[in-house]
């Protein structure tokens, strides 16, 4: 059994004696876990960050994070921790190299291994041929594979990402997480990540808290998430026939039938034994089925169904945390 190498016990980040931004909210991530940590603009998300990252003071509650407490132990956890907001915090007049090698400094990594994991992960990250250009010729996607580099570039334990593909195009979005579960799978890195990209906390992490107006509402696997929202619907089109809405409501797993016109709508508790037997009862019948599709819920729906809202790309002009984690390294 895996240790928790992030834990929160009623965590609470108060603004300005009034606006709780974080209210008491209490989990745990494994270690070399893939965990996601979704919610809508403004939700807590990235205050719950700052406060694990040691950029925000925690108002009451505790946590710790590689078994530090973030108030009591906050240099050990920023050894062992590397951070990529969403903010861009590469300098544009540095060249890509000079960029990684200026996190290596900041993040005390010795002179004489950080040339070769600069290297390393600029080979990792597609990036060598880049390496000596000034980061302001980089395309968006090359300043994010940047951006990763840079929060890896001390071989951190635990990888706080906070919307890593934001704006990004699909394809280089794919390629940012090949990069990430490579890592996660081969090198054990823990993964904490933020995403309005629902499909890649779907495919990608084993689980997933929805948190909301400084509460988390659920926490468990995208599969579970999406199985709590309800059944699987089968559309069901039928030419011309009797109405067949009482037989279809009695076979197996068959939970509640909607008809209009000639198109049933039949929710299915599970679909191996309904499917099956639905199709056969309808084509007993001497029916003729012209349209038929499953449609099964998703983690959009669940987030819907928790929060009443929808994801929405965020600017990009938040708190620069990141910045601060490698300032705060010189301190």
């Amino acid at each position: 059994m895996k240790n928790n190498i992030i834990e929160a016990l009623s965590l609470t980040k108060i603004y300005n004696q009034q606006i709780k931004a974080v209210d008491s909210i209490s989990f745990s991530v494994e270690e070399g876990e893939l965990f996601g940590f979704l919610g809508p603009n403004g939700a807590g998300k990235t205050t719950t960050i700052k406060m694990l990252t040691t950029l925000s003071t925690v108002t009451s509650g505790k946590a710790t994070v590689a078994g530090h407490d973030v108030a009591k132990n906050p240099e050990e956890i920023r050894k062992v921790i590397g951070v990529v907001p969403q903010e861009l915090t590469a300098d544009d007049e540095l060249k890509g190299i000079e960029n990684l090698l200026l996190a290596a400094k900041l993040h005390h990594v010795p002179n004489a291994s950080a040339g070769k994991k600069a290297q390393d992960l600029l080979k990792l990250l597609e990036l060598e041929a880049a390496a000596k250009r000034q980061v302001k010729t980089y395309s968006g996607g090359m300043r994010r594979r940047l951006q990763l580099a840079m929060g890896l570039i001390h071989s951190p334990k635990i990888l706080f990402l906070d919307e890593p593909t934001l704006g990004l195009d699909i394809q280089t979005r794919q390629n940012i997480w090949s990069y990430i579960q490579q890592l996660n799978r081969d090198q054990g890195v823990t993964v904490f990540m933020t995403t309005h990209y629902l499909e890649e906390a779907d495919s990608l992490c084993r689980r997933i808290a929805i948190i909301d107006g400084g509460q988390i509402k659920l926490l468990d696997s995208p599969t579970a998430l999406k199985n709590k929202l309800g059944a699987t619907v089968l559309m069901l089109k039928v030419l011309d026939g009797a109405d067949m809405s009482n037989s279809l409501n009695k076979i197996q797993d068959v939970t509640e039938v909607t008809k209009e016109g000639g198109i049933y709508n039949i929710k299915l508790a599970k679909t191996e034994i309904a499917l099956p037997a639905i199709v056969e009862a309808v084509t007993r019948k001497g029916l003729k089925i012209s349209d038929i599709s499953l449609t099964k819920p998703t983690l959009n729906q669940v987030f819907l169904q928790v929060t009443g809202n929808t994801m929405r790309d965020q600017g990009t002009n938040g708190d620069a945390y990141g910045q601060r984690v490698l300032i705060e390294r010189l301190k």
